[in-house]
């Protein structure tokens, strides 16, 4: 039997939040500081760990380094929440020697992307964690995504997303939002969340058409997608093959890797990268509607 997960406190104004860098190097500081900012305007107290813009090749720093600032803000009994800076890569080699410390009351851990390793981990001792934009991406969001995430972090309602029917029916299961590249290579291992009855959210940036078809394969050799009660697909952006170059678009692949299920599909939903990514909750209880093209959380 699977335990619903436990839901961080809302947060409050003057409530403590931390950001690190568990993941890429810092590209962009401008953008970094707008994010911080939004946050500091809601009202937020908002420390940043030492050394996030520092660098270690195409790493935030080492992996003790990053693992330390994780640990440090996870710990901390004063911090309400972690804002992750951005995506890349390298939420994986932090998993390597991990173990969440148990603590009083969770905290929200916020991010998406490269920060699907941390979030799907966290899932695996059964705490809530938020898939939603990064300190770097935040300020591009609109004023609709920013309260969408200010208010599933102060704990209100979600009001629900719409995208398009691509196979009829009604799915109600665990919601487990990732990054579709990030999601593939943690399956076998230690932090692949229980799969069962789940409904999977996917999105993905810069992956041709044939490396998404080789990832959905995987899946499907596997026999994880077997297990699932629906998928929800959010945006796959920069995925077009070059000029030139036969190929499917990634709407087929998906379509031909996916629609065979026979569970619900609901597709261009808001959220993944280079455009809306709304907030989604970890491992809570949603229904994807196929029907009508929406998913409630």
């Amino acid at each position: 039997m699977i335990h619903p997960n436990r839901t961080p406190l809302p947060l409050k104004s003057g409530d403590l939040l931390q950001v690190i860098a568990p993941s890429g190097r810092l590209r962009e500081r401008a953008a970094l500081d707008r994010g911080i900012q939004i946050w500091r305007d809601r009202g937020y107290r908002v420390e940043v760990a030492d050394r996030v813009t520092e660098g270690w090749g195409y790493l935030a720093g080492t992996d003790v380094a990053r693992r330390s600032q994780l640990a440090a803000a996870w710990e901390d009994p004063n911090c309400r929440a972690i804002l992750c800076v951005r995506g890349g890569y390298g939420g994986m080699r932090l998993l390597e020697n991990w173990q969440w410390t148990s603590i009083a009351e969770p905290k929200w851990l916020i991010g998406f992307s490269d920060i699907t390793a941390l979030l799907w981990s966290l899932d695996r001792v059964g705490i809530v964690g938020i898939h939603g934009p990064l300190l770097t991406t935040l300020a591009d969001e609109p004023d609709w995504s920013h309260d969408r995430l200010f208010g599933l972090v102060t704990g209100q309602p979600l009001s629900p997303l719409q995208g398009d029917s691509w196979v009829g029916g009604v799915a109600t299961g665990r919601l487990l939002p990732c990054n579709l590249t990030v999601a593939t290579h943690l399956l076998g291992t230690p932090f692949q969340p229980d799969l069962t009855a789940a409904i999977l959210a996917i999105e993905d940036v810069t992956e041709a058409p044939y490396r998404i078809d080789r990832l959905l394969t995987h899946w499907r050799l596997t026999g994880a997608l077997s297990k699932l009660a629906g998928i929800a697909i959010g945006r796959f952006s920069q995925c077009d093959a070059p000029e030139g170059i036969s190929s499917f678009t990634v709407a087929e692949v998906l379509r031909d890797r996916l629609t065979d299920l026979q569970i619900p599909i609901v597709a261009n939903l808001p959220f993944g990268h280079d455009g809306c990514n709304a907030a989604l909750p970890v491992g809570v209880e949603a229904i994807l509607d196929g029907n009508t093209g929406q998913l409630k959380c």
